[in-house]
């Protein structure tokens, strides 16, 4: 079980004098204090851990978020940034004592240059809400995670999240140009902007993917790209979990980059047919989904020596999309995973962790035997072709016994994902979730530089409490600032 600290008893006696002070701040419908509208605001994306907050901001200019931080850091009192809350690593959970501040309505497009292939937006843009505004002119935002229709930019940007397409575009870091940020004493700071490469210490690598523990995102600059002249899907099918992931790990090493290069078992396979109707192969174990893109001769070409690796593998059935409709079909299956499998198991952890892509199919094995040892059924839909995986373990959350095995699943599985060369996350973040598993990843050395630099921008520890680092070492700046 996942362990969160005592609220301050101080910071609790004082709600009242706190609520009164953030509302002298934003206008009237931007605090919220009464106890049922705080109830949306208790959960993420990892909704087996709740917590009601002590109050929600809900500001609409960076100036806003700047007075909320000050007032917070004058008064002791712990924040929690959010988006969307479609973290699936308790990335946005409350805590008993702390002001969420909910990024929901700075949700504008500031500016679009074609010319230097650049958007500005505020936090709360969604992820599609980017190529939406640009498909008009031949534009698209490459980083397209699977919640990609509710999940928020700054969210993007706080898990460096990726997607199906990072294959071949990049996840989130690579897809950044600038950041406007507000740190807890209401510092408004300029990282980067409309130019290739940021002046100076790469801050945007620092900030990007920090889970809200540095300083709270006010204004993102992504980069946009032109569009491709097409692409195409192909699915290939096989017999077993493991002769799908050599197949992988034999496309990647001939030198081919797909687009994308999506894995999926026979429970998300039937899962996933059962909700899109995408024609997916029901007899095979597992499937693959590759896109390719560019002219129709590049298609072909790609295509042609990806079917090639492929048969060597003796797939069961090999099938190309002949049709813009054929396509769309395939990747809303793979799109709507996570909630198709919600039809088959009242509950379900996702799991996130990265691995190198030649230990495939030794991973694969080891999570089907752990699986059978557990006594818990697992889905495993993931980005094959970088080795992100998200294994999906399916679990009653109504049976406290079946909830302790499946995180006790999920932790053997990012253990193990470590063991062979990997990392705890892809793109999920650490949150809660993983929280307790990073002296796996790292050794005290190493934590401690880590903690150095969340107490550099956030002396008190304040921002994001009980996230990322164990929880001895998340309640107080205990590495000092150097003399």
């Amino acid at each position: 079980m996942i362990d969160l600290p005592a609220p301050n008893p101080a910071t609790l006696a004082a709600r009242e004098r706190i609520v009164a002070g953030l509302r002298a701040l934003l206008p009237e419908s931007g605090v919220i204090a009464e106890a049922l509208r705080l109830k949306p605001y208790e959960a993420d994306g990892l909704s087996a851990y709740r917590q009601v907050p002590l109050a929600v901001v809900l500001p609409e200019t960076t100036e806003q978020v700047a007075s909320v931080l000050r007032f917070c850091h004058e008064n002791g009192v712990r924040v929690v940034p959010r988006g969307a809350g479609t973290s699936l690593s308790g990335g946005a959970l409350p805590l008993a004592d702390a002001v969420v501040v909910g990024l929901m309505r700075m949700n504008r497009i500031l500016a679009i240059d074609y010319a230097d292939r650049l958007a500005v937006v505020e936090p709360g843009v969604t992820n599609i809400g980017i190529t939406e505004a640009v498909r008009g002119a031949g534009f698209f935002y490459a980083p397209d995670p699977s919640s990609q229709l509710a999940c928020m930019i700054g969210g993007n940007v706080n898990m460096n999240s990726g997607g199906a397409h990072c294959l071949k575009y990049g996840v989130t870091a690579n897809n950044l140009l600038g950041l406007k940020i507000v740190t807890i004493d209401g510092e408004i700071i300029e990282i980067g902007g409309a130019h290739l490469d940021a002046a100076g210490y790469d801050w945007l690598g620092i900030l990007t993917g920090s889970e809200g523990q540095l300083a709270i995102v006010t204004e993102v600059t992504v980069r946009i790209l032109r569009g491709p002249e097409g692409a195409r899907a192909m699915l290939v099918a096989f017999r077993g979990n493991e002769i799908a992931g050599a197949c992988v790990d034999a496309i990647i090493t001939s030198g081919i980059i797909p687009v994308a290069l999506e894995f999926m078992d026979r429970p998300a396979i039937h899962a996933c047919e059962a909700f899109a109707h995408a024609g997916y192969p029901l007899d095979a174990e597992a499937m693959l989904i590759i896109e390719v893109e560019g002219s129709i001769a590049e298609q072909d070409d790609l295509l042609a020596r990806i079917g090639a690796i492929c048969r060597r593998f003796d797939p069961i059935s090999l099938r190309i999309s002949q049709s813009a409709e054929e396509s769309a079909a395939i990747w809303k299956g793979r799109k709507g995973a996570f909630g198709a499998i919600g039809r088959i198991s009242p509950d379900y952890l996702c799991m996130d962790g990265t691995i190198p892509t030649g230990r495939l199919p030794e991973v694969l094995r080891r999570i089907g035997e752990m699986s059978e040892s557990y006594g818990l059924k697992v889905a495993n839909i993931f980005h094959a072709g970088d080795g992100n995986l998200h294994p999906l373990i399916m679990f009653d959350a109504n049976d406290p016994e079946s909830f302790h095995r499946a995180e006790a699943f999920g932790a053997d599985i990012l253990k193990l994902c470590v063991e062979v060369g990997g990392c705890l996350t892809g793109e999920h973040g650490v949150g809660v979730e993983k929280r307790d598993l990073m002296t796996v990843q790292f050794n005290s050395v190493e934590l401690d530089q880590q903690r150095r630099i969340k107490t550099a921008f956030d002396p008190d520890w304040l921002l994001n409490t009980a996230k990322v680092f164990p929880l001895t070492a998340a309640l107080a700046p205990a590495v000092p600032h150097a003399a």
